[in-house]
């Protein structure tokens, strides 16, 4: 991926509280601008960046917090393979990479819990509902009676294996039941103290939490019980490199709080897993049905170049989209 540490998530345009100049962008909530670059070897062998403006004002214009392009690339010469409308695509990636933590949950899982109702929380719930079929219950909290209830209602209508979705009045309410708690709430610009908490107390034993957005737990709780599961290592250690002891208030991402109680000697490095040694069986998915897992997600590069060549490729093989014709003879080859 990007930088030198080949791990970085990306490169990130923020905005100033007061600008100094006329017409430029104010910060607010989510907004923002990201390049996401990688390269994927193996059967992929393709490059690609991920191009997104993010601003959570633009749904008082009927538009997506956040707006993508995708940009694929032969990874040789440099030439593009294809430009993509990539809402869907990081939608789907971002809801495939939780929902492979979907096996950590207990095979007889019934209850489910939604704090966040977004964009991330559909694409979440339907893997984790497809890996985890005898859930039946869905419980949503939202920040609004109107988010949440669309998301309620969209629930009821899209899983018929949903036989009760109720609406909740607080996060320990949603997750007093829940074996399966997906957090999936924005990052908030106040910091830490305003991103969604969830305390040990309201968290059902043999719980498993998907966290690929803002979320809070008691250090004493990550120090002790609880056990923590990430996607990758090096993403987290770059984060710490790019941003310091920041990183977990801008980003919100759990795991870069864990790395920041590494880094002060809080914890130990080998109480932080990675999700690849659970899936080839290095470590167990669990080690008993009553302890608590916390997935921390941070989201990849390489996981939209994966997906975005699959998607490219079958394109081709059913011609579908429009050619585009860079040139009939480079001017400046």
């Amino acid at each position: 991926m990007a930088c030198e540490n080949g791990n970085s998530h990306g490169a990130m345009i923020t905005f100033p509280a007061a600008p100094e100049f006329e017409g430029m962008p104010k910060d607010g909530p989510d907004r923002r601008f990201m390049a996401m670059p990688a390269y994927l070897g193996g059967r992929f062998g393709t490059s690609g960046v991920k191009w997104c403006g993010s601003n959570t004002e633009n749904r008082q214009k009927g538009l997506p917090r956040s707006i993508h392009v995708f940009v694929l690339n032969d990874s040789d010469t440099g030439a593009p393979l294809a430009i993509m409308s990539a809402n869907l695509l990081s939608a789907y990636r971002t809801g495939a990479v939780p929902g492979a933590g979907g096996n950590l949950a207990k095979a007889d899982a019934e209850v489910a819990a939604v704090v966040g109702p977004g964009v991330i929380a559909r694409s979440v719930l339907q893997t984790t509902l497809a890996l985890r079929p005898s859930i039946d219950t869905l419980f949503v909290k939202g920040r609004s009676t109107g988010t949440t209830q669309a998301f309620v209602e969209w629930a009821t209508a899209k899983f018929p294996q949903l036989t009760k979705v109720a609406a909740a009045e607080s996060i320990e309410d949603a997750i007093a039941d829940a074996d399966v708690v997906m957090a999936t709430t924005s990052t908030d610009a106040a910091g830490s103290e305003a991103f969604p908490y969830f305390p040990k107390h309201a968290i059902k034993p043999g719980a498993l939490l998907l966290l690929p957005a803002a979320a809070r737990f008691d250090d004493d709780f990550l120090q002790g019980d609880a056990r923590l599961v990430i996607d990758a290592e090096g993403l987290y250690q770059a984060w710490l490199e790019e941003y310091g002891p920041t990183a977990y208030q801008i980003l919100g991402i759990p795991g870069s709080h864990w790395f920041g109680l590494l880094e002060e000697g809080k914890i130990p490095a080998s109480k932080i897993e990675e999700i690849a040694d659970i899936a080839t069986g290095k470590l167990p998915a669990r080690r008993d049905d009553e302890e608590i897992i916390l997935y921390s997600v941070g989201g990849m590069p390489i996981e939209d170049v994966a997906w975005a060549t699959e998607l490219y490729r079958t394109a081709e093989e059913k011609n579908i989209g429009t050619v585009l014709n860079l040139w009939d003879t480079p001017a400046l080859a």
